[in-house]
């Protein structure tokens, strides 16, 4: 058999599990809630609409953090130092999901606020995931939220020129644990300054 036979033969099962693991899943929608019991003659006779409550959208303002004042030229030179300073504030995710949550949204309105302040920076945006599923599933869900946080910051005026996207999976977790606590702390996008 050719060489080239025997790589495709090879490689032909790899390729259909990366497939797989990037399929795009069904969304799955929770029931409406049941009304409550009425419990009077006149509740029953004018029925109770409620509307909808619509939580808007987080404004940017530049964070309330001491380091908001800092310019470019006074940011820490060593790149080390300047992660290690907590400027940036990671957006963590609810299990299997890579929808933002409320949490994450502000805290991503307050790291909009610091990029504008800061539009040379520089960063990698690092897609993490707890070590339930497979590989190749926490692979992609990584890209989906690392791709989903910077969608975000787009929409909030940063601009993505600066901006780079990598999925870690579970490769690199954060909190080692085999726990509920652990795996909160490893469902994340982490922000790494890579420039200044």
């Amino acid at each position: 058999m050719p060489w080239s036979m025997k790589v495709m033969l090879r490689m032909g099962p790899v390729v259909a599990l990366a497939l797989a693991a990037c399929a795009h899943h069904a969304k799955v929608v929770a029931p409406a809630p049941t009304p409550a019991p009425v419990t009077s003659a006149a509740a029953a006779a004018s029925p109770a609409t409620t509307p909808a409550v619509v939580k808007p959208e987080p404004t940017v303002v530049a964070p309330l953090r001491p380091e908001a004042e800092v310019v470019g030229a006074e940011l820490p030179a060593d790149l080390d130092q300047l992660n290690r300073a907590g400027y940036l504030k990671d957006a963590f995710f609810d299990t299997n999901k890579s929808e933002l949550r409320e949490d994450a949204r502000q805290a991503l309105a307050d790291d909009a606020a610091w990029l504008k302040q800061h539009p040379s920076v520089q960063l990698t945006l690092e897609g993490h995931c707890d070590e339930r599923n497979t590989e190749e599933y926490n692979l992609a869900l990584g890209w989906r939220r690392a791709n989903a946080v910077k969608a975000y910051l787009a929409t909030l005026g940063v601009t993505g020129e600066h901006m780079t996207t990598i999925s870690y999976g579970e490769e690199r977790p954060f909190a080692l644990g085999h726990d509920e606590s652990a795996w909160a702390q490893n469902r994340r996008v982490h922000f790494v300054i890579t420039g200044r």
